[in-house]
């Protein structure tokens, strides 16, 4: 094996050469993340993510995850698309549908594995044959706690990852390896006194810093929530449709956020920007060729619609809107058909409160 500093350098190479933007080598010790995790859990927080409580202590101990695991090589790999319509202008129309950013293009989980299996083989190029195992969101991984420890960046107080050369618009996945690499320095906290992502969260599912009730969280209710999203949170949703930036959108390290270089990322279908009319007639058999090769195909049709027609019913009312709504009343889905019923209320209630201001206006005018 060359020197550890060598090593260290030549693996970086390797990393950029596959298309990484930044890779880092951490030990498996997680014990405070596993305290943390399973306070996250007792308050059950976690909402109907029951696997997040299942896996047990694999989540935060790699060792019992992959047997023989000494080292955890995480990598961070730049999300944001250029020509994306800016994500704020989206979210002040009403009747556009807002996507969060990594869903635009094409789903990253197998394109990630491939790189860092590539990855891994260049490893054991380096430093000798070695069992691995790679993972992008694709098992009980704690990886914003590893990738801390490899470097690569903070959590924040919104608890996402954040790095202070490329903020945090970027994917994160992890080789287990049972090489005895050298570790790199965990990355220090620079969030400061800065909490602007609290307040920004719509539905106010950061609680504190550092604490996230995911039952709140628009993404969990727009892609792990299997059911029905509760009524009380669904004007906040606004016209979010797929997933929520809200935290990052307001970040000011996202200053320094870089650009996506693998066109796996770029738009796919315009849904960095697609009127929500539009979409609500999509035919199951559109949305499965449309939608198919992107993370948003792993929700279904029937979640695809009834996030659909809850914007549809914080959207200003416009023929379109309206008719959109109207089209799907007798939808064969009860899920769909609730959440219809839902949005049609909201314009009707509005429409009946401009009356009822237009009338009480009227009648407080004097008389000429």
């Amino acid at each position: 094996m060359p020197p550890a500093r060598e090593l260290r350098a030549a693996i970086a190479r390797a990393a950029r050469a596959l298309g990484l933007d930044a890779i880092g080598v951490s030990e498996i010790t997680l014990d405070e993340d596993e305290r943390h995790l399973q306070r996250w859990l007792e308050r059950g927080w976690h909402g109907n993510m029951h696997y997040m409580a299942r896996h047990g202590t694999r989540r935060s101990r790699p060792a019992e995850l992959v047997p023989g695991t000494l080292r955890v090589i995480s990598a961070r790999m730049n999300y944001r698309a250029r020509e994306a319509r800016d994500a704020d202008a989206v979210l002040r129309e009403s009747d556009i549908g807002y996507v969060s950013r990594y869903a635009l293009g094409r789903d990253y989980h197998k394109l990630l594995r491939r790189i860092l299996r590539q990855l891994a083989e260049a490893v054991a190029a380096l430093a000798g044959p070695h069992g691995y195992r790679v993972f992008a969101d694709s098992a009980p991984v704690l990886e914003k706690a590893l990738a801390r420890n490899a470097g690569l960046g903070w959590i924040g107080k919104h608890t996402n990852l954040i790095a202070r050369d490329a903020g945090s618009w970027f994917f994160l996945g992890e080789v287990f390896t049972d090489l005895p690499l050298p570790a790199d320095q965990p990355a220090a906290a620079h969030c400061g006194s800065c909490s602007a992502c609290i307040p920004a969260c719509p539905t106010g599912a950061i609680v504190a810093p550092y604490q996230l009730d995911a039952r709140r969280c628009i993404s969990y209710l727009t892609i792990e929530l299997d059911g029905s999203i509760p009524p009380p949170l669904r004007a906040a949703m606004g016209n979010r449709i797929y997933g929520c930036d809200d935290c990052q959108l307001v970040c000011p390290w996202n200053k320094f956020a870089r650009d996506a270089s693998h066109p796996d990322f770029h738009v796919r279908h315009a849904l960095d920007s697609p009127r929500l009319a539009e979409l609500f007639g999509w035919s199951a058999a559109q949305f499965e060729q449309r939608m198919r090769g992107s993370a948003i195909h792993r929700i279904g049709y029937e979640r695809w619609l009834r996030n659909i027609a809850v914007a549809l019913g914080n959207a200003a009312s416009t023929d379109a809107v309206l008719a959109a709504l109207a089209a799907r009343c007798d939808d064969h889905s009860a899920l769909v058909r609730e959440h219809v019923d839902w949005a049609l209320l909201q314009h009707r209630t509005r429409s009946a409160a401009a009356g009822a201001a237009v009338a009480a206006a009227i009648a407080a005018t004097p008389p000429p």
